[in-house]
């Protein structure tokens, strides 16, 4: 029989494990918004069925369609680039809070009125659980810190 003589190093390494498996969960989300299928899968890999999405101006609950409300406020854009900066993650044993900045550059549609691109800063905050099929976000909100542009419609 083995014992650990160092517990609390086993504890924190666990603790750094799971915050960067929160971590991640913030970096996928931001390179599928630019480059990936948004479909039922993609939500599933990402987000708990109870899960809470809210933007600036609309915010959505539950798994059921959350990929068609991203699908919608991506095709507000002919393009879009989301530049997160690392997540800060804190673990309490089965949940986990994180935050992160977001760059967001939005390309308009060919001959919107206005310039072509639309920027935003935020702050990105989240909640995550483990889940039995691993780290899932479980909220997930944006705060605009500062725009640059005009967004479409306006």
């Amino acid at each position: 029989m083995t014992s650990n003589p160092f517990p609390a190093e086993a504890a924190a390494s666990a603790e750094s494990t799971d915050a960067a498996r929160v971590a991640e969960l913030m970096d996928r989300y931001l390179i599928a918004l630019d480059d990936e299928k948004l479909d039922e899968a993609w939500a599933r890999r990402l987000f708990t069925d109870d899960a809470v999405v809210a933007f600036p101006m609309s915010r959505h609950e539950g798994l059921a369609g959350l990929d068609a409300y991203h699908r919608t406020s991506i095709g507000a854009f002919a393009r879009t680039q989301h530049l997160g900066s690392p997540a800060v993650v804190t673990v309490e044993g089965e949940r986990a809070a994180f935050r992160a900045n977001v760059l967001t550059t939005h390309v308009l549609h060919p001959g919107e009125d206005g310039a072509p691109l639309f920027r935003a800063g935020t702050l990105a905050s989240g909640k995550a659980r483990r889940t039995p099929a691993g780290w899932r976000i479980s909220e997930l909100s944006f705060r605009v810190l500062f725009t640059e542009g005009q967004p479409p419609g306006t």
